[in-house]
């Protein structure tokens, strides 16, 4: 047979599939109708395993990987249509939470606002607030959770705060926050980090014996700080650390901070970009107590969590996949008290406007155990 006759026949049998896929998509607005009445849940592992299991017995064997996988796709987008019919219409899902968060297009994101910061005049944290808005009013607080508990109590209307570097990975006390305090994202920046050794005027580098800075720092330059052979300090801020090297009477320590920090503290420059990598970037995220989404936004945040079961990760990945969902972080961490069960995050790259990612947001509960939408939002670069 030539390949043109091939052809032929592999259209013809498509052009029936694809008749067969639309009629059994049709169906599931009378499964959603079904299941609603009798109160049964979208998932339904028992019947999805009595499914799989005959797909494979009516394979050749070496099919079955390929089957298998084919009709868990199916049902995974007639599931999401079926939570999609589900949830139409209902003001407490998340999807129409998050329809009305939406601002009009007409609407920009503030220039001015008051925010909450972690540390002092020089951090990371604030060169990020003044990136972010033209005209912010900055309050500084000792750690994240006095940022979190200032932007709950109402004292500020936004915190910013570090979430990930490209070095030392996720700052995860900051996501536990987000989901202890039920905050949402409206904005990130990442922004280009570039650590300097600061010491008191007069001191050579020769003479260092201790430097301080925060943890963070200390793990982006973990090489540099060996080659000097020298002890290290945690702080809670770079620019804290900036500041009591300034006041301490010692003249053998110095500080990783911003370059700001030398001319806010009156101390001396003696190596500048001292990171072990040059591609060296931190996120920040603007978080509220409201959601606010606008206009243009193409990132979401996510976090979940799933069964400790066999394929649990897999259906999420899966529903990510059956509604053509760009997955642009997936990042693990074990949650307290659980051995061996994991939290996941996830950063997606999706317009918040997509009819895709309205179906994702009222679709994921009958994949997951829970989950948490952070929020969608741009990201300035």
């Amino acid at each position: 047979m030539e390949l043109t006759e091939i052809r032929d026949r592999l259209d013809t049998i498509d052009a029936k599939l694809l008749d067969l896929f639309c009629e059994r998509m049709k169906l599931a607005a009378e499964v959603a109708a079904s299941k609603k009445k009798s109160g049964k849940a979208v998932f339904d592992p028992a019947r999805e395993r009595e499914k799989l299991s005959r797909v494979a017995e009516q394979v050749p064997e070496e099919l079955v990987p390929q089957a298998v996988a084919l009709f868990s796709l199916l049902m995974s987008m007639n599931k999401a249509e079926q939570s999609r019919i589900l949830s139409a219409g209902d003001p407490h899902s998340i999807a129409e939470m998050t329809k009305s968060a939406l601002k009009p297009a007409d609407v920009p994101f503030p220039a001015r606002a008051s925010i909450a910061c972690q540390g002092v005049e020089g951090a990371y944290s604030q060169i990020a607030a003044s990136r972010l808005f033209r005209l912010p009013s900055i309050a500084f607080f000792a750690s994240f959770d006095g940022v979190c508990r200032a932007v709950k109590d109402g004292l500020v209307r936004y915190g910013v705060l570090p979430i990930e570097n490209s070095t030392a990975g996720s700052v995860n006390a900051v996501y536990d926050l987000l989901a202890e305090y039920r905050f949402h994202i409206v904005r990130s920046i990442r922004l280009k980090i570039d650590h300097n050794l600061l010491a008191k005027p007069g001191t050579r580098i020769e003479d260092i014996r201790e430097v301080w800075s925060h943890e963070q720092a200390i793990a982006q330059c973990a090489g540099y700080l060996e080659s000097l052979g020298v002890r290290v300090h945690v702080c809670e801020n770079t620019a804290q650390a900036a500041e009591a090297v300034a006041s301490s009477s010692r003249t053998d320590v110095a500080a990783l901070s911003s370059r700001v920090c030398a001319d806010l503290y009156g101390l001396d420059l003696l190596d500048e970009d001292v990171q072990d990598s040059d591609n060296n970037y931190t996120r920040f995220v603007v978080i509220s107590a409201e959601p606010e989404i606008y206009a243009g936004a193409t990132r979401a945040s996510l976090m979940l969590t799933v069964s400790h079961e066999p394929g649990s990760l897999y259906r999420v990945l899966e529903r990510f996949y059956a509604l053509g969902i760009n997955l642009v972080k997936l990042e693990s961490r074990p949650i307290p008290g659980r051995d061996f069960e994991f939290i996941f995050y996830f950063d997606l790259d999706c317009p918040v406007s997509a009819p895709s990612f309205i179906e994702l947001l009222d679709s994921l509960g009958d994949v997951c155990e829970r989950y948490w939408y952070f929020g969608s939002y741009t990201e300035v670069l």
